[in-house]
This record gives structure tokens, sequence and C-alpha cells, in this order.
């Protein structure tokens, strides 16, 4: 009986130890993750004041407005703030990439200007989250025309004569995320460990969309109905409790559904806030029920179904 029960004991031990092994190894690679990916569209520009700019200047080319300026020198007061904790957090650190285009690189600029040079840990140029492409120079009445068969082509497939559509960026920007896990995962970003990295990705409206899309494996009916980011609105994927990311855990239900958020995506979210990561999530919807109507919960049910399916075709074609 002492035997019994120290085998026990030691068995129970045993348990114990590999149970905190597997949650301290847990906790070492959330550590390695950035706490926060920030989506952040650039600053107001010239085109979104006057489009008429787009017929002389290349979209590469067109500069943010004294508006756009003001913009960004406020948006990095804002994401100091954010990842600084209001300043109670003295172990930060960010690390920014930034699309190729003149308004973005000048949005990185301004929002540069609220960071102290240690606190900055590396940015990179990375083309494949610029604008999307439109085609050249845009004359202004026949991109009004062109626009309109968007919307009822479908925003997502519709792609621009000599440009690209949605689909086209989404492809792009989803090779994008796969070297962005990959540098994180090898610590290419050279993060030490015990501090809290934060990603600023500083790049355009749709861009940003099919990020999140791509992330959160939303559906194309569902990207048909987001809205695009005022300028330097953020977008703040933050790292949960259990390893997985979240719009809720930064942002409001209101802030969601102002953005186009559906109520099961909101839901999707809250879940994530505190998933742990690489679990299934079984009450989000368009996981199984935006592709299959009413599933059989068990293989019985299965051979009911069926078998009521092929009495009614068998009789309907007796009967014909």
């Amino acid at each position: 009986m002492i035997q019994t029960q120290t085998q026990q004991q030691q068995q129970q031990q045993e348990e114990d130890e590999e149970q905190n092994q597997t949650q301290n190894q847990n906790q070492q690679q959330r550590n390695m993750l950035p706490k926060r990916i920030i989506l952040v569209r650039h600053g107001e520009s010239q085109g979104n004041l006057d489009t008429s700019a787009y017929t002389t200047t290349p979209d590469h080319k067109i500069p943010l407005t004294s508006q756009g300026i003001a913009q960004a020198r406020r948006c990095g007061s804002l994401l100091n703030n954010l990842v600084s904790s209001g300043g109670s957090s003295q172990n930060y650190r960010v690390y920014f990439y930034v699309s190729p285009y003149e308004r973005t690189r000048s949005t990185l600029r301004e929002i540069g200007r609220s960071f102290s040079k240690n606190r900055i840990i590396g940015v990179r140029e990375e083309c494949r989250i610029r604008e999307q492409d439109f085609g050249n120079f845009q004359v202004r009445e026949r991109m009004s025309r062109i626009k309109e068969t968007r919307e009822r082509f479908g925003r997502f497939y519709y792609r621009f004569p000599e440009g690209e559509s949605a689909a086209d960026v989404f492809d792009r920007v989803s090779s994008f995320l796969e070297s962005l896990w990959r540098d994180i995962d090898l610590n290419r970003l050279q993060n030490d460990p015990s501090q809290e990295l934060n990603l600023i990705i500083i790049s355009h409206g749709l861009a940003s969309r099919v990020f999140l899309m791509k992330w959160f494996k939303w559906t194309v009916e569902q990207f048909e109905h987001l809205n695009n980011p005022e300028n330097c609105d953020l977008r703040v994927m933050q790292l949960g409790q259990g390893g997985d990311y979240s719009l809720a855990i930064h942002h409001t239900e209101e802030e969601l559904i102002e953005w186009g958020l559906s109520p099961e995506m909101i839901a999707d979210q809250k879940w994530r806030a505190c998933a742990n990561k690489g679990e299934w999530n079984e009450k989000c919807p368009w996981y199984l029920d935006e592709f299959f109507d009413n599933l059989p919960d068990s293989e019985d049910d299965v051979r009911k179904c069926e078998g009521e399916f092929f009495d009614a075709a068998d009789s309907a074609f007796e009967s014909s």
C-alpha cells in the first residue's frame, strides 16, 4: 500500500513537472512573439484631397498634404502612448515595415519623431504592402466610370485595366505574411525576449483590409462589407493570454461594428482574445456553416439523411 501510494505521488509529480515544462515552453514562445501588430494607413495625401492629382503625378509619388503631415505627427504620439502603456512601460521596442510610396514613407518619417533611436530596433521597406495598382496615370472621368463598374462587379475580384484587383493584392500580402512569420520564428528581428516588441506596418487602406482578411481567415463576402480605414487610423492586433491575436483587446465592439465586422466576426475576435494559439473555434460560423447546410451531428445522422435522400430520389424517379 505504501509503495503504491509512493508510485502515485511520483507519477503525479512527473505529470506536474511535464505540465510546468509545457507551460514554460509556451510562455517562452509567447515572449518571442510581438505583443502587438499595428496596421496604420498613411496620412491624408494630395490624391485624397483632389483626385485630379493622379492625372499628372504617378500614384507612388503622391505626397502628403499639410493636414496629412499633422495627422501623422499626432498618430506618432498616439502610437508611442499605446506601446508604452501611457508611459508606464520602459521595456518596449518597435519595428517598422513601410510601403515604398511617398505618402507612406512621409507618414513613417513623421511618426518616427515620437520615438527615440533606442526604441526602434529596425525598419524595412516592403513592396508587397504597397497600394493597389490602379493603372499608371489616372484620368478622373475614366476612373469614375471604372469604379462604378467595380461596385457592380465586386470589389475583391474586379481588376483595374492595366492594374490589379484586390485578389491580386491579397496574394502579395499573403506572401508578405509568410515572410513576416519566418522573420519572427527565426528571430531575424533580433528581439530580446525580455522586451515588448511592437510591429508597426504603415501601408494603405486596401492592403490593411486584405492583411486582416488573410490573418483571420475572413471570406470574400465578409471582405466586401469592410470599410476602408480613415487616414492614420490604427488597427491594433494584440497578443491574447493564450498566444492568439485579436482586435477585440484594444478596440471596442463599437469600433469593430463601424469597421464593418459582422456580429459573428466580432464574437470570433472576442474568443481569440482568450484562446490558446492553434485552437479551433467550433462556434465560428464561416469555418463550417458558411460552406455547408445543416451538417449532421453524427455518423448515424449522416446515414439517416442519405437514406431519406435516396428514398425520395427513387420515388421521384419511379413516378416519372
